[in-house]
């Protein structure tokens, strides 16, 4: 089933017979050859929670052996509502962007507090929650609960854009949303995002990265050098030794001390470390 919905005029839209050709051919690409992932076998919403949180701008295959190791290290909510921020880093390390680790610890807090330790399978209670955005919100709406939604991640975007938009730039995130729901399977969302999904990892083995002729396309910035590395070489000096000052931590690290100490400002502000006013350590 699709959604009825108007269309956009400032681009040529999918006719509906293009539409069909496009599911039948997203469908059959995931009989042929759909992705089998750890997260994908459970309904479990909280489960695929932690996936999805995981699996903000980081590769799947980074996320794998993680998720398996995470639910190892806090098999449930209470578990990791309950750990030190440390133990939460040590389980966490490897996957970048840290203060995701932070933010899940304190969505299973809130979870608990205010959702009697169910998560959500509303869009707004979802987004109160801490590092939940629009996507994330109606992805765990789909994946956990099979409520459809209409939302947008890179495969996505490079499936629609090679199918409908190949020959385009800038496309905006306006039209491929109402292309989206245009195609959304509303009876069985679930089994359709992992097939659009699959499906623009397919196209993007042919075509490299067609989600680069979106409007808000851009590119990585680099790692090195970068207060990303900075961060990153914080948090992981600290979990090998404790309290030590922002001299120490350029020492540790090799990286210049100006961007140490910017970099720990950022983690203090954030609550991912502390600061005693002459060393560092982990936050609480």
């Amino acid at each position: 089933m699709s959604m009825s919905i108007s269309l956009p005029t400032d681009l040529p839209l999918p006719t509906a017979e293009a539409l069909g050709i496009f599911r039948e051919s997203v469908m059959a690409n995931y009989y042929r050859e759909g992705r089998r992932f750890a997260w994908r076998e459970t309904s479990d919403p909280w489960k695929v929670f932690v996936s999805e949180i995981m699996l903000q701008q980081t590769q799947t295959a980074r996320v794998v052996p993680k998720y398996e190791q995470w639910f190892e290290d806090f098999p449930a909510m209470q578990d990791l509502a309950d750990a030190s921020l440390e133990a939460v880093y040590g389980s966490w390390k490897g996957l970048g962007y840290n203060n995701r680790a932070l933010r899940l610890r304190e969505a299973a807090r809130q979870i608990i507090a205010k959702h009697n330790g169910a998560v959500p399978c509303d869009e707004k209670a979802l987004r109160d929650l801490p590092g939940v955005g629009v996507y994330t919100a109606r992805a765990v709406m789909a994946f956990a609960y099979d409520i459809p939604g209409v939302f947008l991640e890179t495969n996505i975007r490079s499936a629609l854009i090679f199918q409908f938009y190949h020959d385009r730039e800038n496309v905006p995130d306006s039209v491929l949303e109402k292309v989206a729901a245009l195609v959304l399977d509303t009876v069985n969302p679930r089994r359709w995002y992992y097939a659009f999904m699959d499906y623009g990892v397919f196209i993007k083995k042919r075509e490299p990265n067609p989600s680069r002729k979106s409007a808000g396309y851009s590119k990585q910035t680099r790692f090195e050098g970068s207060l990303r590395q900075a961060r990153g070489g914080i948090l992981s000096a600290l979990s090998t030794k404790p309290n030590q000052s922002a001299r120490q931590l350029a020492g540790s690290t090799g990286i210049a001390y100006a961007l140490i100490g910017e970099a720990a400002a950022a983690l203090v502000a954030e609550g991912l470390v502390r600061y005693d006013g002459v060393k560092f350590s982990f936050g609480d």
